[in-house]
């Protein structure tokens, strides 16, 4: 039997460590439930949060790259502005002065050049790298003045025509390069036969021909009879220039259905060489004046 003073402190001790180990264990459970729960910020609290996050984002089904990469509104395409506009430097547009109310060419070496009624070659204007292309022509092999166009327009002519061989198309040149004093012959004769306002449609003034830039061939084939009319877009040779001569940098100066436009009757042999622009032209269906109206100087 404990003595007296010491039994009740023993007494006390005990009492207070039995009433301690009930609360410890209650605070242990609350502690272990809050972990479990993130609600202390601990690991499982964290991989909650960022699971919250991510349903937050919508799921477009496209990685980051390919949500931020690319060029949204254009195509690459070289030369195109946004929207398609066409950029070109200046030295490619036609430089005008007006001369007795004529609007006269100031740079008619101009690849790109306009001629038409709206706009004449300077008087006596003559090509100075006109060169023989190595082509069949229609007359054969007589050096005259129409066999002859510039440089670059005979050498992209050769290889039209070489590509063409290949696949069993013969094409024949039959005219190019006029001078003035020639198309005046022309034009006064087409005038004595049909009149003057008939021979306007048919037949350029002097001086508003595209021929006397070098730039242009007409083409035949001995399927048409060496002939430069309309039944030429029925033959062979004539559908594969109209599918393929862009490709070499030519275009359809005159076509069916813009003759308001170019001012001129549909000719299905009349074509013009414009480099590598023909393939923009070809594609969008456009006339050499509807090519300007898109076109932008830089």
């Amino acid at each position: 039997m404990l003595p007296g003073k010491r039994g009740i402190f023993l007494t006390r001790k005990i009492f207070i460590l039995l009433l301690a180990i009930p609360l410890l264990v209650a605070c242990q459970g609350l502690f272990s439930k809050g972990k479990e729960k993130g609600e202390t910020g601990g690991t499982a609290g964290q991989e909650q949060k960022q699971k919250e996050n991510n349903q937050d984002q919508p799921d477009t089904g496209a990685e980051p790259s390919e949500k931020t990469g690319g060029h949204p509104g254009g195509n690459g395409a070289p030369g195109e502005g946004e929207g398609g506009e066409i950029l070109l430097d200046a030295s490619l547009f036609n430089e005008i002065e007006v001369i007795n109310g004529q609007k006269v060419i100031k740079n008619p070496d101009n690849i790109l050049i306009i001629v038409n009624k709206d706009y004449s070659l300077p008087p006596g204007y003559k090509p100075k790298d006109l060169v023989r292309p190595k082509v069949p022509f229609s007359f054969g092999d007589r050096d005259i003045e129409k066999s002859y166009m510039r440089k670059e327009a005979a050498e992209a002519l050769e290889r039209m025509f070489r590509a063409a061989a290949k696949e069993g198309i013969r094409l024949y040149a039959v005219s190019g390069y006029r001078s003035y004093e020639r198309q005046k012959e022309l034009f006064d004769a087409e005038v004595a036969e049909r009149g003057k306002e008939l021979a306007v449609q048919a037949v350029a003034v002097p001086g508003q021909s595209e021929h006397q830039t070098g730039l242009a061939m007409d083409i035949s084939s001995a399927s048409n009879g060496f002939q430069l009319n309309e039944k030429f877009e029925e033959t062979p040779e004539g559908k594969w220039l109209f599918k393929n001569a862009h490709k070499f940098g030519f275009i359809l100066r005159y076509p069916k259905g813009k003759e308001d436009i170019t001012g001129y009757m549909y000719e299905p042999w009349h074509y013009r060489y414009v480099g590598e622009y023909a393939e923009t032209i070809y594609k969008n269906g456009w006339t050499l004046e509807e090519f300007f109206e898109q076109a932008r100087a830089i």
